[in-house]
């Protein structure tokens, strides 16, 4: 079971401020999707000369 340790100087650790999800724009989802198939055109490319 993990513990969170108290630091020793608790007035001194800085209070992590939480992150705001954003929802990905039409524009990210393209180029995230354009980065995916980059990566599987490239697995099936070497996959075809390493198993020929």
């Amino acid at each position: 079971m993990l513990i969170k340790l108290n630091p020793v100087f608790p007035s001194y650790a800085r209070h992590r401020e939480e992150k705001i999800e954003q929802a990905l724009s039409k524009q990210q989802w393209i180029f995230a999707d354009r980065i995916v198939m980059l990566i599987m055109l490239l697995a099936v490319i070497t996959g075809a000369i390493v198993f020929s």
